[in-house]
């Protein structure tokens, strides 16, 4: 578990299936996120799954966002390897009701965190599209720089890097 000032943050589990997938389904959240696809009941068991295995084997994965525990989930925050290479890239979500809050960096900071000081991480990537200005103000708040402009699904994405202090 990770906790901050305002969060819990836990890994996911199969209990959080429906709640993330609730989340996952609003158009504001997957409209960059998944590039505004309707996601599967099957898709978001193979995502808990993954990071199941994933904690597993390396100790990272997805981490379900609440403001205690046993509070109901209103985002998530990860590392999960990017396009299968060895870096990681630190991922979330917020149901929009709690955007503007500073509440998707602060739990992006605590696995950030997590990641240099647990796993020994020299860097973190993380990878926004263009069109996400919000987003792109998260990874910049968390001291993360732009490196490169890549293609995505939805146009541009840019790739953003933070190394360990």
């Amino acid at each position: 578990m990770l906790r901050t000032a305002r969060l819990a943050l836990t890994p996911v589990r199969a209990s959080d299936h429906d709640e993330l997938l609730a989340l996952w389904r609003m158009p504001e959240v997957c409209e960059f996120l998944f590039d505004g696809e309707f996601l599967s009941d099957a898709y978001v068991t193979d995502v808990i799954a993954n990071s199941e295995k994933s904690f597993a084997a390396a100790n990272f994965g997805l981490w379900v966002v609440r403001d205690g525990v046993g509070a109901p989930l209103f985002g998530t925050a990860g590392l999960r390897e990017l396009d299968g290479g060895p870096d990681l890239e630190v991922v979330y979500s917020l149901e929009p009701g709690r955007w503007g809050s500073g509440l998707a960096s602060e739990a992006a900071a605590a696995v950030l965190n997590y990641g240099f000081e647990v796993l020994g991480l020299d860097r973190v990537l993380a990878e926004v599209d263009v069109g996400n200005v919000a987003s792109r103000a998260v990874v910049e708040r968390l001291g993360m720089t732009a490196f490169d402009t890549v293609p995505g699904v939805l146009g541009p994405m840019i790739q953003y890097v933070r190394d360990r202090d």
